[in-house]
């Protein structure tokens, strides 16, 4: 482990004014992305989607980094492999290494994420085609009586092994701890839930000795669930994630980036200017947007060569806008 190589990498992923693409949808994600152009996905038509994306010009200016799945990094665009194509024009190559989430067993309703097994083989080989950084997602769902403190607690311990093992290999890891906003829970319910997975991740993470200097922080803004009858203003939801943060965040995390989580591409962008427009926030606060900055290159895409200028058009608009929306300042107010 090379610690001044994490900390030089976790702090270019954070850069000011960037931020990280998050590219590494599934075979089954693609699809459901493909399903709203009506488009059939296989290796050669998700390459053209995201060679449109990574050609687009000028993007290095707003991203740090692009998040790959496993079929993605072994492609190449142009005769280059696509992380060497990143690479060239400023863009670290990441990767995504779970390998998704299953019934908790014993706990109806909750989610446990896969993919430590082998995990350190294909961190070597990933490594070795180039992956800077890595990523692991686990989710934690509002409803009845959950989420439990086991499912917490269960998928914290398995973010802290992931970490260590990536820091091993000098790969920087994403830890992502997603409070699912699909419920209709209110803005406090999502503080409670966000609080609690963040200090249990927090404990994992100081029990097997991670050096948080080495990984960044990628999860939830606190927000409304989607079906609340009452949602949070923007402002609302800046001053209770920061303050959610603060409580529970160790100031030696270089960045957080923020998910998306379904938010619209409007939504995500307005609440990370306001929330980094709030003071005291110690971190770069940053973005790794998946749907919130690609819908609009999608749609305008559809799978058709001849619209892939505009398509890229319309990408570069949004990837500005949210870089905007990061680089706001503080308010004295």
């Amino acid at each position: 482990m090379n610690i001044g190589v994490l900390k030089s990498t976790a702090n270019q992923m954070v850069a000011k004014g960037k931020g990280i693409l998050a590219a590494d949808e599934s075979a089954k994600t693609i699809q459901k992305r493909f399903d709203k152009i009506g488009l059939k996905s296989d290796p050669d038509t998700n390459l053209a989607y995201r060679k449109m994306l990574f050609t687009t010009p000028g993007i290095e200016n707003y991203l740090s980094g692009v998040i790959l799945f496993d079929e993605t990094i072994r492609q190449s665009i142009d005769g280059v492999l696509i992380p060497e194509y990143l690479s060239k024009i400023g863009i670290l190559p990441g990767i995504k290494v779970d390998k998704g989430t299953v019934d908790l067993p014993a706990f109806p309703g909750e989610k446990i994420t896969e993919g430590l097994d082998g995990l350190k083989e294909r961190l070597i080989e990933y490594a070795r085609l180039g992956a800077k950084f890595a990523k692991w997602r686990t989710v934690i769902t509002i409803g009845p009586n959950i989420p439990t403190d086991k499912c917490i607690e269960e998928n914290a311990e398995r973010l802290a092994k992931y970490s260590l093992l990536c820091q091993q290999q000098d790969i920087v890891p994403i830890v992502e701890p997603e409070v699912l906003m699909d419920a209709d829970n209110t803005l406090e319910i999502c503080k409670d839930a966000t609080n609690r997975t963040l200090k249990a991740l927090f404990a994992k993470l100081a029990e097997h000795n991670v050096p948080l200097e080495g990984l960044i922080l990628k999860t939830n803004m606190v927000i409304s669930g989607k079906k609340c009858p009452v949602q949070a203003s923007s402002k609302e939801i800046a001053k209770e994630t920061i303050a959610t943060f603060l409580n529970v965040i160790p100031k030696e995390v270089p960045g957080i980036v923020f998910l998306s989580g379904g938010q619209t591409p409007d939504q995500a962008t307005e609440n990370l200017a306001e929330i980094n427009m709030v003071i005291g926030s110690p971190w770069q606060l940053s973005y790794s947007y998946g749907r919130a900055l690609q819908d609009e290159a999608l749609m305008t895409w559809g799978g058709k060569n001849e619209n892939v200028e505009a398509a890229q058009k319309a990408f570069i608009e949004r990837v500005k806008k949210v870089s905007e929306a990061r680089s706001q300042q503080p308010s004295q107010n």
